[in-house]
């Protein structure tokens, strides 16, 4: 009698890449998917502002710079802080509709559709690198901020607005929240006082997506340095690898958006 064949442990991976995107959703699969786009996140990101000379993964500091240069009477530079802002807005807008259209018309694609669509605007990033910088600048820049616009949306909808991956400052804060938490029991025992509850599902979820941000961080900007635009072809076949299952055949169905 043969022994049943276990899975080779790069099988197993590969078969966890294949439903990161799927329709149906686990813990797992928002981990795993969560970890994939804070690597993305955190490359574009680092990368991006060595392109561009700006950060664009997040809103908070282009929404103080149009603040501070309002101030002072740049308008230039307030109009120019109102594109980032808007493109980020479209790239948020783009996800929906694409998700809330396959929900439709194509359950199964409904969150493949945008990371397919954010693997071939990194090609696009790519293939500006090879044009003149200072010509070509403001509009990298954004196709950064619409790109990251449109990720961050997918993984909020994908999630349930749990975990996010362009931006750092809301996840931090819920860590500190939960060492917090974790030290007060020292507290509590110390004083007598009841224990508190600590969410340590929520720390496992928010270290590794922190982390990945940060490795991502490192490799888009070592990538820039060494390769160019260039960097972000791999970024965007890592994004196509965890698409393209889902594309391939297609089964329709009919759900309310949200």
């Amino acid at each position: 009698m043969r022994r049943p064949v276990r899975p080779q442990r790069s099988d197993r991976r590969w078969r966890h890449l294949r439903v990161a995107a799927s329709y149906h959703r686990r813990r797992g699969n928002d981990l795993l998917l969560g970890v994939i786009l804070a690597f993305v996140a955190g490359a574009m990101n680092a990368g991006g502002f060595l392109a561009v000379g700006r950060y664009t993964s997040h809103m908070t500091g282009v929404v103080s710079s149009i603040a501070d240069d309002l101030a002072l009477g740049l308008f230039g530079l307030v109009g120019a802080g109102l594109a980032l802002l808007f493109a980020f807005l479209c790239g948020a807008a783009s996800s929906a509709v694409l998700i809330n259209w396959a929900r439709r018309h194509a359950r199964r694609q409904q969150y493949a559709y945008p990371l397919a669509l954010e693997s071939g605007l990194l090609i696009v990033f790519a293939g500006l690198g090879t044009l003149q910088q200072t010509a070509v600048a403001p509009a990298t820049a954004l196709l950064l901020c619409f790109v990251m616009g449109l990720q961050n949306a997918t993984i909020t909808k994908i999630s349930g607005a749990r975990i996010r991956t362009t931006h750092l400052t809301g996840m931090v804060t819920d860590m500190g929240i939960e060492l917090g938490k974790f030290a007060y029991l020292w507290i509590a025992r110390l004083l007598s006082h009841p224990p508190i509850p600590v969410d340590g599902r929520k720390l496992s979820i928010l270290l590794p997506i922190v982390s990945m941000f940060f490795f991502g961080g490192l490799v888009g900007a070592l990538g820039f340095k060494h390769l160019g635009h260039a960097f972000a072809l791999p970024i965007a076949a890592l994004l196509l690898a965890v698409a393209s299952p889902q594309l391939q055949g297609q089964r329709k169905g009919h759900v309310k958006p949200v």
